[in-house]
């Protein structure tokens, strides 16, 4: 754990600020690629991930960027109620499960709303590198677009087209966009599951392989629980078998019979929690696996995912 100093609060648009964290011992801070994230750890204990947004070469801060969420399950709400510059927060190390692709031919970038924060950090360090990128920014208005005077005054500002909902004639076609993928492609994208799904939905349409394919989800949406059964887990090192109820996750009952699994999001999302799967059928509730990853079962999210078959056998 890192503890840190907000040295700034910055209002970026209509619900969106940005906090800059400082290490409080004065020390550079760990060094980060584009895509990462870390775990806030907020007052009354909740653990939030947000990604980072400042440049990827800087070591004396780390920014990130909070949408006040009427959804929120309490971390946005809370930075945006409670967390002033001045005050003192724990957090980890950065994490990337959103890396960039070494060397690709060209990158195609697309942000919808908050998920602007990975994909900045993304177009700034593909400018850097001198490869080919764009980024496509969609968002309701430009009230509610953030770090708008950032990507304008860029050097790639060329390279960023901005798609508002307010100006029909900006609206983003994503199957032009997407048309004709070099075998050296990759795109990247991040915002609402809805503008994702679009997303990337669009570029199957035009025949990009899911390897091309590169996503990173803020939340998973409602999953429905009401025909949820009992089902076993078995841990392969050592042969114990335990009950997983209908109203427990794998990881809750793991952790109450000494098993420590390390988690973050609690929702399927950040992958943190990914475990082996040596027998039996998972039923995949994530958002971190691919189609393909999920088809093979050789892994799971014990987090919210549960089973098909009555036992999982698991690499513990």
């Amino acid at each position: 754990m890192i503890e840190v100093v907000v040295t700034s609060r910055k209002n970026e648009a209509e619900g969106i600020c940005s906090y800059e964290l400082s290490c409080a011992l004065g020390n550079h801070l760990p060094a980060f690629t584009a895509g990462a994230h870390i775990d806030v750890h907020l007052p009354g204990g909740l653990v939030r991930q947000y990604s980072l947004c400042n440049h990827p070469h800087e070591r004396h801060r780390y920014l990130i960027g909070v949408l006040h969420d009427p959804a929120s399950r309490g971390g946005s709400r809370c930075l945006h109620e409670q967390v002033e510059a001045g005050q003192r927060l724990s957090i980890s190390e950065p994490r990337n499960l959103f890396a960039l692709v070494p060397k690709a031919a060209r990158s195609v970038l697309f942000a919808g709303g908050i998920g602007i924060t990975p994909i900045l950090c993304m177009a700034e360090q593909l400018w850097l590198q001198g490869d080919d990128f764009e980024l496509h920014y969609c968002v309701r208005s430009a009230d509610r677009a953030a770090f708008l005077e950032r990507l304008a005054s860029a050097p790639f500002a060329s390279r960023v087209q901005l798609h508002l909902d307010e100006r029909p004639e900006t609206r983003l076609d994503a199957e032009r966009v997407l048309a004709a993928p070099g075998p050296q492609d990759h795109l990247y994208v991040c915002g609402p599951g809805g503008f994702m799904q679009h997303v990337l939905d669009s570029a199957r349409s035009q025949g990009w392989p899911e390897a091309q394919l590169h996503r990173e989800y803020f939340a998973a949406g409602p999953v429905d629980t009401r025909n949820d059964g009992s089902f076993s887990v078995k841990l392969g090192s050592t042969g114990q078998v335990f009950e997983v109820p209908a109203d427990k996750t794998v990881v809750q009952v793991l952790e109450s019979h000494g098993v420590a699994i390390a988690v973050s999001c609690e929702q399927g999302v950040c992958g943190t929690c990914l475990t082996g799967v040596l027998e039996g059928v998972p039923e995949h509730r994530d958002l971190y696996l691919t189609e393909d990853e999920q088809a093979a079962n050789d892994q799971f999210t014990p987090c919210c995912s549960r089973a098909r078959t009555g036992m999982l056998v698991l690499d513990l």
